[in-house]
């Protein structure tokens, strides 16, 4: 399986088949392309809170963490309204790598049109192994204003593809929130997909109940000095991550496709094998197993490879082996796990 910033790469040299913002602009009526006849009042999740204004009350809620930049639990603190930033260097204005009909994410978010991915820059995260390392930790991409995501948004749907992927959503929560929703006054009809490493506080993923119909965090560590030496010293990673995917699964639950295998709801999970153990992925699985459930959509992944600063790291510089993923495969296997993307 490629990487995503090799499959971006791939990508953007074939003209004419997809765009990237803010280069490529399409035309043509903004559509739903599903083929499913949902009921509008309930479907996707944010009618409803569209529909009562409650959506507006949580886009007020969220925009107020920008003050006091609390959304991830690196709790910086700074005034990101005022042009302060944190530990993902990221302030107040949306900034976006690209945006496109991804067609090498997992099989029921790409269907037959594809995932509406939008790829946002920075990342509070910042793993010393990091694939997308250009856009999350060296900051590239475009400040954009929020109606120019919502016009993302509508023309991806436009190009027919069945959800918006919103990729490493966390520092920019409330822009997106709020961009979202001039983007269902506009005609959005498709579900969101929240993209993110795992890294979440359960307070601000509460205000995205009823908003996100998918969620796809990534499971990255158990333990806390490994996610301390390769997630720039964020030690409190196993714990929030825990928290985080219980109220993930409180909100979607196991995942739920349509006739034609696109998904509709649920938890999707992903967690990337790292050499070594350094995952720890017998206790990634034992705990899904034990506190969420073995039917559990999981996306084992084995394309690690040393990129950014991982040469530095002796137990990170090399791929997994073949017998570290079978080692995986199998403990899944035991546990129960069958709903698994190989």
């Amino acid at each position: 399986m490629q990487s995503r910033r090799e499959f971006v790469r791939s990508v953007l040299m074939q003209a004419g088949t997809l765009w990237a913002f803010p280069y490529h602009v399409l035309s043509g009526k903004d559509r739903n392309m599903n083929d499913k006849k949902d009921n509008p009042n309930t479907y996707p999740s944010y009618m409803r809170l569209y529909q009562s204004g409650e959506l507006d009350e949580r886009i007020g809620k969220l925009k107020s963490y920008y003050e006091n930049c609390t959304l991830c639990p690196r709790d910086c603190r700074v005034n990101r309204v005022k042009g302060e930033t944190g530990k993902c260097e990221a302030n107040a204005s949306l900034k976006i790598s690209s945006a496109f009909a991804h067609f090498g994410e997992e099989r029921p978010l790409v269907g037959t049109k594809g995932s509406g991915t939008i790829f946002f820059s920075h990342c509070g995260l910042r793993c010393v192994y990091c694939q997308n390392y250009t856009l999350s930790i060296r900051g590239e991409g475009v400040e954009v204003g929020e109606k120019r995501v919502a016009e993302s948004m509508l023309k991806l749907q436009a190009l027919g593809c069945h959800n918006i992927n919103l990729v490493t959503p966390t520092h920019y929560v409330p822009g997106i929130v709020s961009s979202l929703k001039q983007a269902i006054s506009r005609g959005l009809r498709i579900p969101i997909v929240y993209n993110t490493g795992g890294y979440e506080k359960a307070e601000v993923l509460k205000l995205l109940d009823g908003i996100v119909d998918l969620y796809l965090p990534d499971f990255k560590y158990t333990s806390p000095e490994m996610a301390a030496a390769y997630s720039s010293e964020a030690f409190n990673y196993p714990y929030y991550v825990k928290i985080a995917f219980k109220e993930m699964y409180r909100q979607v639950g196991n995942l739920v496709k349509d006739k034609r295998g696109v998904a509709r709801k649920g938890l999707m999970i992903r967690h990337l094998i790292l050499p070594n153990r350094i995952a720890g992925s017998r206790e990634f699985l034992e705990f899904t197993a034990r506190e969420l459930s073995t039917e559990c959509y999981i996306n084992l992944m084995r394309q690690y490879r040393p990129e950014y600063r991982a040469r530095e790291f002796p137990d990170i510089n090399r791929r997994i082996t073949r017998k570290e993923y079978s080692e995986v495969l199998e403990c899944a296997h035991q546990l129960g796990f069958r709903n698994q993307d190989l």
